[in-house]
């Protein structure tokens, strides 16, 4: 079997690995950096920064902007060598550098060379999706790629109150930026409980960051600066940066590969991540939501192993955590309560959690049970983002509320917020001795 993987990010990584261990050498094709959005311009650079204002505002200062940069570029060139060039290195695979596209369900063409498969892995990632606002390409603006190597500017607008949009407004005002935020739904994280979305908003507010929601950007123009015009007014900075959602990478001629696009403008699959072609498969975020690395090297994974063997095997969507990395961190799975039929919810203050009166951390944890098992758990707080992975064990597995209680916790930890959260369906964790 030749199997062809287009992209080499992260499902198109997971692919030929998983190919690899299945004893098929597959040929591997991608454009730009090696390993794609999330160590080149995602997930590895923009946490590296927040981490960056973590530690400076625990100094009681602003981040240095600079040496920021500098260890963010360090810490990409090393990971990006290590987890991607030097595995590449170790595995048995065809590279081919360029952009493809589908010329028969069977080829496709990189530059002027055709390759041929008998499978194929459409694994070609997002990019930012920028709506057509009047005056906006003209004055310019910044997408995730520039905002991650930019210059020190004084002033930025970020537009956009999803998890990109929240954590990018953090990690400027900590380096000392002045900060606007414009959301056109009535709350940041809007598909969060709505008790997280609350939060959030008052995490960016301590923060010093300007939150404007309900609004709606009508044009963008030059002033003195950049200025934004809305229908509550206008904003003025030094920068826009365009936090407005991601779009599957689907210019691959797909039409002529029988392949169809589902209702989000990404590569339509079935629950074995099979597309309209039986040959070919699709696997992170060309499909569309979520668009998380995780997920995406998992889905990488399993269509490999889908097309290889013939097996049909699917991602559980339910138990797949996620995140906002400010500080604190803000993270769930599974579903909210408003979701949930007959459902139960109770919700624990951090500063009722010993490690999170230790650490000083705000926030909370919120558990949703059906019928006594658990289904979603929401969390604000000290390390939330670990911590969730835990939860999210808990709803792969199905467990109820009584088995958490029942798994002892290392006390004190943040992760004993969980096992709090079950004993608070059973009684006031406010009366509770620490080690009940």
């Amino acid at each position: 079997m030749k199997l062809v993987i287009l992209g080499y990010g992260a499902a198109g990584f997971a692919a030929m690995i998983k190919a690899n261990e299945l004893g098929v050498k597959p040929v591997l094709i991608g454009s730009g950096p090696l390993g794609g959005t999330c160590v080149n311009v995602g997930c590895v650079p923009s946490k590296t920064l927040l981490h960056e204002g973590e530690i400076a505002r625990q100094c009681g200062k602003n981040a240095d902007f600079s040496k920021s940069m500098e260890i963010k570029n360090n810490i990409v060139e090393e990971m990006r060598k290590k987890k991607y060039e030097d595995v590449l290195s170790s595995y048995d695979v065809e590279l081919v550098e360029g952009k493809a596209h589908f010329i028969s369900p069977k080829a496709v063409k990189v530059g002027e060379k055709i390759v041929e498969g008998d499978k194929f892995i459409i694994a070609t990632g997002s990019s930012p999706s920028i709506p057509d606002i009047p005056g906006l390409r003209e004055v310019g603006f910044w997408t995730n790629v520039e905002a991650l190597s930019s210059r020190k500017v004084n002033s930025l607008i970020v537009v956009g109150g999803r998890a990109l949009g929240v954590e990018f407004a953090q990690m400027y005002a900590r380096m000392g930026v002045d900060v606007a935020l414009l959301q056109r739904s009535r709350v940041l994280l809007p598909d969060w409980e709505p008790e997280v979305s609350i939060e959030a908003r008052n995490i960016l507010e301590d923060d010093g960051v300007v939150v404007a929601t309900n609004v709606r950007v009508k044009e963008v123009r030059k002033g003195l600066e950049k200025v934004v015009v809305t229908d509550k007014g206008e904003v003025e900075a030094d920068e826009i940066l365009m936090a407005t959602g991601r779009k599957p990478n689907v210019d691959l001629n797909l039409e002529v590969a029988g392949v169809s696009l589902n209702d989000r403008g990404g590569v339509k699959v079935n629950d074995a991540l099979q597309t309209s072609n039986p040959n070919v498969y699709a696997a992170g975020d060309v499909i569309g939501e979520p668009m998380l690395e995780a997920v995406a090297g998992r889905e990488g994974s399993l269509a490999s192993e889908n097309a290889i063997t013939g097996s049909r095997k699917g991602v559980d969507f339910l138990s797949v955590p996620r995140a906002v990395f400010v500080q604190p961190n803000i993270a769930s799975v599974g579903l909210r309560e408003m979701d949930v039929p007959q459902a139960e919810s109770r919700k624990v203050m951090m500063k009722d959690i010993a490690k999170g009166r230790i650490v000083n951390s705000g926030g909370f944890i919120k558990m949703v049970t059906q019928q006594g098992r658990v289904m979603g758990v929401s969390m604000v707080g000290e390390n939330a983002a670990d911590v969730i992975n835990e939860a999210a064990l808990a709803i792969k597995m199905r467990v109820t509320v009584d088995d958490l209680i029942d798994t002892i916790h290392l006390f004190p930890t943040m992760g004993e917020a969980i096992r709090i959260a079950a004993i608070s369906f059973r009684g006031d964790v406010k009366r509770m001795s620490c080690c009940v």
